[in-house]
């Protein structure tokens, strides 16, 4: 693709978040501001989009296959899947992220793994899913995740979801399977758990939760995918998913939703990308698979 593409923008003014009045052309504006420190986090992750063509107030639906609508110049990973192929867009360029915003995609979310190395993860992710508006103790969870994370060895990372909870990710070398990556993500989680059993849980199920902070680890599975990055979300005020400091996460006003659409271009105009260094930290998870085993008490 060249910088000469110019994307033709279909309907700006359709209104895709009545109780904000934010439009179409609002969205590919958002996308293209912020698309400098966006796209480093989705350099070839094959994108899953969530897409409300008549606004959030109405039934949108998700799209992964994009065989038959992606333009020429649009990078794309063909991914096998049974009796043929399945083909998702990438977003190497800011035209790129305009284009799926002009397909009224709210939110991108993109796949654990890169194009070529799809069945080794360089993510790990763990989405803290409160059961009520706790914040506290959702931040709480978030910390001795991180302490547990930086005591084995890897360097880990805090994001809004611009839901809920929390995202707690670190960087790996993409060298272990999706397996190995989900084993090591259930065990760390909890031992997280355990560590305070009346708030925290591994339970999938919800009706066993209780009131309980649930720590989701299934997003580390083979072609299962995570809220990007800058990405807004389908709700009202149209949040983003945020990364943040470690000690913006102790501010007053921190909440999962506490970021706009609005309010991201001035942030990050004003500031670093808080994971602009993300992939400088990957790591193996050779050693810290050690060191968590001998956190643990497991037997040699």
């Amino acid at each position: 693709m060249t910088a000469r593409i110019d994307i033709e923008i279909t309907h700006a003014d359709r209104v895709l978040f009545p109780a904000d009045g934010i439009t179409k052309g609002d969205l590919v504006d958002y996308y293209g501001e912020v698309a400098a420190v966006m796209l480093p986090h989705l350099k070839a992750g094959p994108l899953m989009l969530q897409r409300h063509p008549r606004g959030i107030g109405e039934q949108g639906f998700v799209q992964k296959d994009f065989a038959d609508s992606l333009p020429d110049w649009m990078d794309r990973a063909e991914v096998a899947k049974a009796g043929g192929t399945v083909v998702h867009p990438l977003a190497e360029h800011r035209q790129s992220l305009e284009w799926l915003a002009n397909q009224d995609c709210s939110t991108p979310h993109t796949w654990l793994s890169r194009q070529g190395r799809l069945d080794t993860p360089d993510r790990i992710v763990f989405d803290l899913d409160p059961s009520d508006n706790d914040f506290a103790a959702i931040r709480a969870t978030a910390h001795t995740l991180a302490a547990v994370l930086k005591e084995i060895g890897l360097v880990p990372y805090v994001q809004t979801t611009g839901s809920r909870g929390l995202h707690v990710v670190a960087s790996l070398r993409a060298e272990a399977d999706f397996d190995t990556v989900r084993q090591f993500a259930r065990d760390v989680a909890e031992l997280v758990a355990d560590d305070d059993a009346a708030h925290r849980t591994i339970e999938v199920r919800k009706e066993k939760r209780g009131d309980r902070i649930y720590l989701d680890i299934m997003r580390n599975a083979y072609a299962q995918t995570a809220v990007t990055p800058y990405a807004v979300r389908v709700r009202r005020g149209a949040p983003v998913a945020t990364p943040l400091e470690w000690d913006e996460l102790d501010s007053n006003d921190m909440r999962p939703d506490r970021f706009t659409l609005r309010d991201i271009p001035k942030r990050i105009a004003a500031q670093p990308d808080p994971w602009a260094h993300l992939n400088r930290h990957a790591r193996s998870l050779t050693r810290p698979s050690r060191r968590l085993s001998r956190l643990r008490g497991d037997p040699s």
